[in-house]
């Protein structure tokens, strides 16, 4: 028996039937059919009553974590099939993927992570009789220490992203726990992947200390085969607090590699998702932020490089300053241009990539010199 059903049967009371005559009892027999419809009712208005809200601690028993384990090659191959029916039949006949009329967040997560569309979209809803007014809360915690998102964001899924969204998902969560590492949002695992692929490994690492190596980030990320990428970083951008401070983060970090795939997937938010205000009327866009962020490191360096056993460091710190304000200026005019470029292009040729893009950058005043990718290494 499954905690989406109720245990059928009959049920048999005597009562006295008179006070005056404690002697007589008549059998009666309670309809319990009408019974189990209520309760049915019950339990369905108490589990579509049940919030979104962020949980942060895994409410899930360890005992039916076990269970799910034992579960899950069952759970799998109609995952694989994203089959509805085969979905629903399964949830009402076996135990440990609901708890306290809702469906767990690992139970979901699994889903996910075999980007069962149609099955997530039944559970999230609840919507299916036979789910009796449970659903998964996209918001809670799984076992693992991550969130749903994470896992949408880590596939690249983005049906899933926006699927989740629909349903209340916060892009605002992050991983928590021993076995994680934590305060991830979901946009930093998108980010982070992204710079893991092929294209990127291959012909950006490690850190080059010139100008191309700026206009060869540019030119790698209008590629085709990225748009899939920057779509999903975009997408996580759109629904995520503070993000000139996630981009700023980044840049501290010395991760120049993230910032440009922030900054290019992201430039819509950034040019118009800060109020900040300048002189009391003029609205300063992220751009402008991130810039004088950078301004103000760069004095701060020159006021330090008088120590000479730091004066290496710092004129590296220096340099690589200088280069993420090159990037930032890059997108901040000719990041419109190129993101509509790789909307429109997404099955083109790799020389013919190169060139556009180079010829984007030179109509805004950026020169690369010389050939910026070499296309066999792609």
């Amino acid at each position: 028996m499954s905690e989406f059903d109720c245990e059928e049967g009959t049920m048999e009371v005597k009562f006295r039937a008179s006070l005056k005559d404690p002697s007589v009892k008549v059998p009666v027999k309670i309809d319990f059919k009408k019974i189990q419809e209520d309760i049915f009712q019950e339990y369905a208005l108490i589990a579509r009553s049940m919030p979104n809200d962020i949980i942060t601690q895994d409410p899930t028993p360890k005992s039916l974590h076990a269970v799910f384990y034992e579960l899950s090659p069952q759970l799998w191959p109609i995952l694989e099939k994203d089959s509805v029916r085969c979905l629903l039949n399964f949830l009402v006949s076996k135990r440990g993927m609901a708890y306290k009329h809702t469906i767990t967040s690992q139970t979901l997560t699994y889903m996910i992570s075999y980007d069962a569309l149609r099955c997530a979209k039944v559970i999230l809803e609840g919507k299916a009789p036979r789910l009796n007014g449970h659903h998964a809360n996209p918001n809670c915690i799984n076992p693992y220490g991550y969130f749903p998102l994470h896992e949408a964001a880590e596939r690249f899924s983005v049906d899933m992203i926006k699927l989740l969204f629909r349903h209340g998902a916060s892009a605002n969560v992050r991983t928590v726990g021993d076995n994680i590492i934590e305060n991830l949002l979901p946009l930093h695992v998108a980010v982070e992947n992204t710079c893991l692929h092929k294209y990127l490994e291959d012909n950006l690492f490690p850190y080059q200390n010139h100008r191309d190596y700026i206009y060869k980030i540019i030119h790698l990320l209008c590629m085709p085969e990225m748009k899939i990428f920057l779509d999903t970083v975009r997408l996580l951008a759109e629904r995520t607090d503070n993000l000139v401070d996630e981009i700023w983060n980044y840049v501290k970090d010395g991760k120049l590699v993230q910032s440009a795939v922030l900054l290019l997937s992201a430039q819509a938010q950034i040019r118009g998702g800060c109020s900040s205000k300048r002189n009391g009327n003029n609205k300063r866009d992220g751009f402008d932020i991130i810039m004088c962020h950078i301004v103000r490191h760069l004095v701060t360096l020159r006021s330090e490089n008088k120590n000479t056993n730091t004066r290496k460091l710092r004129e590296e710190e220096r340099i690589f300053m200088e280069f993420t304000g090159l990037l930032v200026d890059i997108v901040s005019q000719a990041g419109e241009a190129l993101s509509a470029y790789i909307q429109a292009h997404s099955k083109v040729p790799h020389v013919e990539v190169l060139e556009r893009v180079s010829s984007i950058l030179k109509e805004y005043g950026f020169c690369p010199t010389g050939e910026i990718v070499d296309v066999k290494n792609l």
